[in-house]
C-alpha cells in the first residue's frame, strides 16, 4: 500500500478557500467605505443645499452697509474684522509654526526628552476644545495682561489654536522633501541654513501653504474662543478694541432670534469664504507642483 498516493489523493482546499475569504473581506470593506462616503456626501449636499435655499433669498444690499444698525444688521463690519483677525493671527502663528517645524525636522534629536515633551504638547494643543482656549485667553490676555476684549486678545488666542495645525503640516511638508536635495546642496558647498531656505523650503512650499490656508478656515469659522476674548461689538475694530467676526455675528443674530433670515444669509457668505479658501488651497498646490516640476 502506497501511503504517498493516499495523502496525495486527499483534497486540499485551503489554498482556494483563503483567497475567497480575502476577496470577500475586501469586498465587504470596500462596500463599507463606499457606503460611508455616500452617506457623508449626501449629508454635505443636504446641508449646503439647505443653507443656500434658506440663506440666498435673505442676502440683500442692506447686509453690506458700511455702518451696522439694528435695522440693517450689516455684516460688512464683521467681514472686515474677520480679515483683520486672519491677518493678525497668521502674522503671529506662521513664523512660530514654520520655524518650530524646521527645528523638529532639521535640528532636533528624536530621542531627546525635550523634543518628546514638545511633541506631546503640540499634539495635546491640537485636541483641546476651542471653549478651553477661549477661557484661557480670557484669563491670560483679557484679565492678566489687561488687553480687554480686543482683536489682539482674540488673535493671540486664535494663534495658539492654529499653531499645532501649522506645525504639523509644515513638518510633514519638510519631511516629504527628498534627502538627496539636501545632500546635493551640501555637496555644492552650501551651509545648513542656506540649504533650508534656498532648497528645502521652496520645495515644501505647497504643503506649508496648504496648512496655512486650512488654518485660515478655522480662524474664519471660530466662535467660542472669540466671544470670551474679542467681544461682540458690531463695528469695524482696531487691534485694541472689541469686534466680532462673521461667525460671531451669525451666532449673535441667531441668539437674539429677531434676524434669523439675516443670520442665514451670513451663513451663506461664510460658506462661500470657506469654499473659496479650499479652492485656493487646491490651485496653489497645483501651481507650486507645476513650478517645481518645470
Amino acid at each position: 500500500m502506497d501511503i504517498t498516493r493516499e495523502f496525495a489523493a486527499v483534497p486540499t482546499n485551503t489554498t482556494t478557500v483563503r483567497p475567497k475569504k480575502k476577496r470577500n473581506r475586501r469586498g465587504l470593506l470596500k462596500g463599507l467605505v463606499y457606503a460611508n462616503a455616500a452617506v457623508i456626501g449626501a449629508l454635505m449636499v443636504w446641508l449646503v443645499g439647505y443653507l443656500l435655499w434658506t440663506g440666498v433669498p435673505a442676502i440683500k444690499v442692506s447686509l453690506f452697509a458700511i455702518t451696522y444698525t439694528s435695522e440693517n444688521v450689516s455684516l460688512l463690519p464683521a467681514l472686515i474684522n474677520t480679515l483683520t483677525f486672519v491677518g493678525l493671527t497668521l502674522a503671529l502663528a506662521c513664523p512660530i509654526g514654520v520655524f518650530a517645524a524646521i527645528y523638529f525636522v532639521e535640528y532636533a534629536v528624536a530621542e531627546s526628552h525635550f523634543v518628546k515633551m514638545l511633541r506631546v504638547a503640540t499634539e495635546t494643543l491640537a485636541g483641546v476644545p476651542s471653549i478651553v482656549f477661549g477661557l484661557f485667553g480670557y484669563l491670560c490676555f483679557v484679565v492678566t495682561l489687561k488687553l480687554g476684549y480686543s482683536v489682539l486678545a482674540g488673535s493671540l488666542t486664535l494663534a495658539m489654536m492654529v499653531l499645532p495645525v501649522i506645525i504639523r503640516t509644515a513638518e510633514e511638508a519638510l519631511l516629504a522633501v527628498p534627502a538627496s536635495y539636501r545632500e546635493g546642496s551640501y555637496a555644492l558647498g552650501a551651509g545648513k541654513v542656506r540649504t533650508i531656505f534656498k532648497v528645502v523650503l521652496p520645495v515644501a512650499g505647497p504643503g506649508i501653504t496648504s496648512g496655512i490656508i486650512l488654518s485660515i478656515g478655522r480662524i474664519v469659522g471660530e466662535t467660542a474662543a472669540l466671544i470670551y476674548t474679542a467681544g461682540t461689538l458690531a463695528e469695524v475694530a482696531a487691534p485694541l478694541s472689541s469686534g466680532r467676526t462673521l461667525s460671531v455675528h451669525m451666532y449673535a443674530l441667531m441668539s437674539e432670534g429677531l434676524h434669523v433670515k439675516e443670520a442665514q444669509g451670513t451663513a451663506v457668505i461664510l460658506l462661500l469664504i470657506v469654499i473659496s479658501l479650499n479652492l485656493c488651497t487646491t490651485l496653489l498646490t497645483k501651481k507650486f507642483q507645476k513650478e517645481h516640476r518645470g
